[in-house]
């Protein structure tokens, strides 16, 4: 996986940190379909991932308005109550305005 290639401050990260349960039960699958969907969102700037003890997911989006549409898409609501239900041990959701970035 590459590193999103983000435009110039500001935008929005959605930062989704989550353990898993023992369950796989179609997890994968789902969680590759949200990528892709998350990429047709209005609004999508990108996703990296990293998942082993603890899961963390990072997505761009150029305003609250599209992290709102994300939450709402009919598919995402199903693969959420999945998660909530049967995937996770527990998560957390952090929303933040990225106002700098830098690296090389």
């Amino acid at each position: 996986m590459k590193i999103s290639e983000t435009p110039k401050p500001p935008y929005y990260a959605v930062i989704f940190t989550s353990t898993r349960t023992e369950v796989a039960d179609g997890y994968e699958q789902t969680s590759m379909r949200m990528e892709e969907l998350a990429k047709m969102q209005e609004g999508f700037l990108g996703i990296e991932s990293a998942r082993n003890e603890v899961g963390i997911t990072v997505s761009y989006s150029k305003n609250l308005q599209a992290n709102k549409n994300w939450k709402a898409n009919e598919e995402h609501l199903l693969a959420q109550e999945k998660g909530k239900d049967t995937w996770y041990k527990n998560y957390t959701i952090r929303i933040c305005k990225v106002e700098m970035e830098y690296g090389k």
